[in-house]
């Protein structure tokens, strides 16, 4: 986490408690082979760390909860926004879905209605595809920004190593092994009480449809270099979610009739440092500055809100996007053909040979299996390690490792639109992108019928860990992500 944003908004933060795991202590980089390792001798400018601090955001946000209540704020977890409510064009609230319904959809005896929370100000603080600020930008008809919407997917785990053996601070990066048909990198924090933060992180404009991040974070912990950190070690929690990697061109209109939006609601993600929070925590710092102005002129017209635009592009989200702005799309191009494009945007402030470099939706970068795999298959040194409940899982056992919680008597928010699609098409072709990079085995491709070749998709939704690639990355833009009844899902403690 680089702290700049949270330094200016509570600079008395250290007395307040603020849950530092580690300060950035050692920085490291290194190209991963099959079973070699290759130290960069010099750090690269985008990886540099000194100053930053390894945190758990999970910690963060109820330290940060914790103080908003102690001023009088509302924090009202359990309640999920379901709907945008509009006078014409103007937002004027949100609707929060209804509780106590059943799989069908039918009252239960516990059944309460969704609230009508109407507002002078609605800010889109979603993180990222947002539910709610999706339909908004249809209902508006919201014009295309100059690069379309494109993600990335993570997966992360915290081993606990043995006694003595882990030096906390250290931020050590890796490319290379074990992404093969997909660009995308790793990470490793080491934190107090000899604990370290291991994840990978996968580009979802791959044309790979095997792409499954979680099996290569496993495969990734069967690397030598890797094994000598976590040696007897054993995993105590697991997440995933995907970030927006658009960069500055990607940005969405940022206000508007009654509404703002902030965060990775709005595209503010360093892809290149793979950083958000300070960004996330500045624009909701300067939304929060501009509602108050709202309030004091008791003006919510586009006129006074158009403030925030201006003072987003006058602030550090500007000069640290603006400067990465086509890297994400330069490095899908690949790894060695992209480092001489790379330099030259470093050279040129970002810009590069090209400005701005078009992205294509990650949902149509899928190719059929046959164009990616002989014989289109998995060829078996890319299966999945053999689980032994420790530091090799699969992906139902590290769903476990989540704590998500879903009530199973309750609709399913994850909406199919055609199953004929998956069943005659994806799989036959494809072979259902969704039972692979969904790192929660919410989707599996079962027997139409016994004893037949055919199949359909069953969607375990009580999996779901919210990470929302399956809205991003379909093929066929199939299935719709919404928000589960109140509470449900993931239950991060130090993530």
């Amino acid at each position: 986490m680089n702290p700049i944003a949270l330094k200016e908004m509570i600079p008395n933060y250290q007395e307040l408690g603020f849950p530092i795991e580690a300060q950035v202590e050692e920085e490291e980089v290194h190209f991963l082979g099959e079973s070699s390792s290759f130290k960069f001798p010099v750090i690269p400018p985008p990886f540099h760390n000194q100053g930053n601090w390894i945190i758990s955001l999970g910690k963060v946000n109820r330290w940060l909860s914790s103080l908003c209540e102690s001023k009088g704020v509302n924090v009202l977890p359990g309640f999920s926004a379901v709907e945008v409510l509009y006078d014409q064009n103007t937002v004027i609230g949100v609707r929060t879905g209804d509780k106590g319904r059943d799989k069908s959809g039918k009252p239960k005896s516990n059944f309460e209605p969704g609230l009508i929370i109407k507002s002078k100000l609605v800010i889109f603080a979603e993180g990222p595809r947002g539910s709610l600020f999706k339909s908004h930008k249809k209902n508006i008809q919201m014009p295309e920004p100059m690069v379309s919407d494109i993600y990335e997917e993570g997966v992360k785990e915290i081993i606990q190593c043995a006694p003595g053996s882990v030096r906390p601070g250290r931020v050590i990066h890796t490319m290379g092994y074990p992404l093969k048909k997909s660009i995308g990198g790793t990470f490793i924090y080491t934190l107090p009480q000899d604990r370290i933060a291991l994840g990978l992180v996968a580009y979802l404009d791959t044309k790979d449809p095997y792409l499954d991040p979680h099996r290569e974070l496993q495969r990734l912990k069967t690397h030598p270099f890797i094994k000598s950190l976590i040696k007897d070690g054993k995993v105590v929690a697991y997440g995933g979610k995907t970030l927006p990697a658009g960069g500055w061109y990607s940005l969405p209109q940022l206000f508007g009739k009654g509404w703002m939006v902030c965060g990775d609601s709005a595209n503010l993600v360093d892809a290149q440092k793979l950083k958000g929070l300070h960004l996330g925590m500045k624009s909701a710092m300067l939304s929060a500055e501009v509602a108050f102005l709202a309030l004091q002129k008791n003006d919510f017209t586009e006129k006074t809100l158009k403030l925030y635009k201006d003072w987003i592009h006058s602030s550090f989200i500007k000069k640290d996007l603006y400067r990465v702005r086509n890297f994400h799309q330069t490095l899908s191009m690949g790894i060695l053909k992209s480092l001489p494009l790379i330099a030259i945007q470093e050279l040129t402030g970002g810009r590069g040979l090209f400005d701005p470099m078009s992205a294509h939706k990650d949902a149509k970068s899928t190719k059929e299996a046959k164009m990616i795999w002989p014989e289109g298959q998995l060829p078996q040194d890319q299966a999945l390690p053999m689980p032994d409940q420790k530091l090799f899982f699969d992906k139902l056992s590290s769903v476990y490792l989540t704590g998500t919680l879903h009530d199973e008597d309750s609709p399913n928010h994850l909406k199919l639109q055609n199953g004929d699609v998956c069943r005659t098409v994806c799989e036959p072709k494809y072979k259902s992108p969704c039972t692979h990079f969904c790192p929660a085995a919410v989707y599996e491709m079962l027997p139409l019928n016994p004893g037949t070749q055919e199949k359909y998709l069953q969607i375990n939704f009580t999996n779901c860990i919210h990470c929302k690639t399956c809205d991003i990355k379909c093929p066929f833009e199939n299935i719709e992500w919404t928000v589960p009844e109140g509470g449900g899902g993931p239950k991060y403690q130090e993530m």
